[in-house]
């Protein structure tokens, strides 16, 4: 059952609140509360093969409930998320974002999910109220939308990610769960749920973090473990250079060295621990990760931090899509999108099956519903309804495709109206190391190849811009004929 739930009729009522407290106000007053409880996990494959050994009890599809939070603009994946959210980007011709955590939920036997939407939410809420609703989910599973609101007695939007909890803690109150599961949209990454609430769990903590060692995922914005010479850990800051510790390194005796451990935005909290923070102690902090979790280490609660040692990654800009969806032809991570086991559930496309007419295509992905004529693709990944005309060439490069074919709409359209340049790519273009968003048109002899090796540049009024040295033609951009960037 999938449900689109839109803000509330009535005026919301908040529980009393006990302390009041700004996150700026933390590090004054940490002097008066007890010395935290902050301890270190690292997943141990030898003792987490299988959750039959050990059956997690109560079962996680009645004791746990998921809230996937998309918290962030995506500011540094403009222009791809200037219609359309981070966690709704297309990734290797088939999926959105969203869909791997979802399926993470599903594969962990995590049946009951809210999606707490806020920017740009139009082609997220409409995917995610279509994608799940054939999917078994049990008798009391769901995937729900929870849209941002303004109420009688709040008229401001939601403020960040513990906020819109917060402002729907009333409704997810309504389910007699152990857990709440809280996790980000807008990440990549295969995870089993049910080693990191086991781990939660079996310490008995009030609030487990999952943390990173993916070196190779290194953002110097994001949460760092901050750590004492006894590898007592005491705190997150939000980046190395904010604080004065000399060193944001996480240190472990354990047989997993582990360095630059990263905030991976995922958290189990006890549902009584969940409401107390948001409602009594911390009322008006906005974000888990830098004021909730702060707090809560500084008041003494249990904070258990769970390493998980797999492939992660928050696609935090637009080389790192690139990269992401370049790597999906290659099998070369460790999620494999192609495998079997564990699924990736997402939204059946109905189309038909890809027409290809004489062409060349080397190590690359084709969606369905293409028509590919007489073109050489290699090393890329070409989205659904893509048109590819004669002698066109296309290397490195994604190709989201198309929300239509041209014969869909022009036959409504009067000649005035209709662009000379139909949808696709025209004859003769040569596309490399490039990015190209939906429904764009690409002229005849068009070259996209970036021959100047320009790094940054922002030409969107032109339909393009370049990232990273990545050229990305947004979405219904027109490139007139015999265009060179």
């Amino acid at each position: 059952m999938v449900t689109l739930r839109l803000a509330p009729s009535f005026s919301l009522v908040r529980r009393p609140t006990t302390v009041s407290m700004q996150h700026s106000d933390l590090n004054t007053q940490r002097t008066r509360w007890r010395q935290p409880h902050v301890f270190l996990d690292t997943m141990d494959t030898t003792l987490c093969q299988s959750h039959k050994d050990s059956p997690l009890f109560p079962p996680l599809n009645q004791s746990v409930l998921a809230i996937i939070c998309d918290d962030e603009p995506g500011t540094k994946l403009y222009p791809l998320t200037k219609r359309r959210s981070k966690s709704a980007l297309p990734v290797s011709a088939h999926y959105r974002i969203i869909d791997f955590v979802v399926s993470n939920c599903i594969n962990s036997d995590i049946t009951k999910m809210y999606a707490l939407t806020q920017f740009n939410s139009t082609s997220l809420n409409s995917h995610i109220s279509r994608a799940y609703s054939d999917v078994k989910l049990g008798k009391d599973g769901f995937v729900e939308v929870l849209t941002t609101y303004q109420s009688a007695e709040d008229l401001s939007w939601f403020k960040g990610n513990a906020d819109a909890v917060r402002r729907w803690l009333w409704l997810l109150e309504e389910h007699q769960v152990k857990d709440f599961l809280v996790l980000p949209g807008h990440h990549l990454y295969e995870m089993d749920y049910r080693k990191l609430i086991k781990a939660h769990r079996d310490n008995r903590a009030d609030i487990t973090i999952a943390m990173s060692k993916n070196d190779r995922n290194y953002d110097a914005s994001h949460d760092f473990l901050l750590h004492t010479s006894k590898n007592q850990f005491h705190g997150l800051m939000l980046a190395p250079d904010s604080v004065h510790s000399p060193s944001a390194a996480v240190t472990t005796t354990t047989k997993y060295p582990v360095s630059n451990a990263e905030n991976m935005g995922i958290y189990v909290i006890r549902r009584d621990i969940l409401t107390k923070l948001l409602q009594e102690q911390l009322p008006k902090a906005n974000d888990f990760g830098t004021e909730v979790l702060q707090g809560a280490i500084a008041l003494g609660m249990k904070v258990h931090v769970y390493m998980f040692d797999g492939h992660w990654n928050d696609l935090r800009n637009i080389e790192a899509f690139y990269q992401v969806n370049i790597e999906s032809i290659t099998r070369s991570m460790s999620t494999d999108f192609h495998g079997r086991h564990p699924a990736i559930y997402t939204l059946p496309n109905y189309l038909p099956p890809t027409t290809i007419s004489n062409a060349v295509i080397k190590e690359s992905i084709i969606g369905d519903g293409c028509l590919l004529n007489r073109c050489k693709i290699s090393n890329s990944v070409i989205g659904t309804r893509t048109f590819v005309g004669d002698d066109v060439v296309i290397k490195k490069s994604v190709v989201m495709g198309s929300d239509i074919y041209e014969a869909d709409v022009s036959w409504n359209m009067t000649k005035t109206q209709r662009s000379e340049i139909p949808v696709g790519i025209g004859e003769k273009a040569h596309v490399q190391n490039a990015i190209i968003d939906k429904n764009a048109r690409i002229g005849k002899n068009v070259k996209i190849v970036n021959k100047d090796g320009v790094q940054e540049c922002d030409r969107e009024a032109s339909g393009y811009i370049i990232s990273g040295g990545i050229v990305v033609i947004l979405k219904n951009a027109v490139i007139p004929d015999d265009t060179i960037l």
